[in-house]
């Protein structure tokens, strides 16, 4: 078995595993990773530096899907001082 260690934002609150499972079923990788960004970058309050940094990714690679969802027409979160 193996251990993977998050890093959380400050506040931020942790999903039993029947409270997660139920969310994913019938969604696809990708859906799956689109939601995972959009509720980062809320919790980040839209700082995109640190939401890639939670994420374990570039900010350029942030950025890229961000366009991508907001070409889709997905709402993203805005930066909030």
């Amino acid at each position: 078995m193996t251990t993977v260690h998050v890093a959380v934002p400050q506040g931020a609150h942790f999903l039993a595993p029947d409270q997660i499972v139920p969310l994913l079923i019938g969604a696809t990788v990708g859906e799956v990773e689109r939601e995972l960004v959009l509720q980062t970058l809320a919790r980040c309050d839209g700082n995109r530096t640190r939401a890639a940094r939670v994420l374990g990714l570039s900010v350029r690679t942030l950025r890229n899907k961000i366009r991508i969802y907001a070409a889709s027409g997905i709402d993203v979160p805005a930066y909030h001082d």
